[in-house]
């Protein structure tokens, strides 16, 4: 049997299922003490400072 072409419908879930997959993986709570501890650089990091300093500001 050939190899066929994914149909553009086809294409596109697939696209959408691992970019969904990466945002839940981002969306994640990391507990503290965890081995997989985010770094102080990352960009999820600096959000969660920003929005907790905005909240402050309220």
């Amino acid at each position: 049997m050939g190899v066929t072409r994914l149909k553009r419908k086809d294409r596109r879930n697939k696209t959408f299922s691992r970019l969904e997959v990466q945002f839940l993986k981002l969306a994640t709570n990391i507990e503290l003490g965890s081995r997989s501890a985010e770094s102080k650089h990352s960009q999820i990091t600096k959000n969660n400072i920003a929005l907790a300093t905005a909240a402050a500001a309220n």
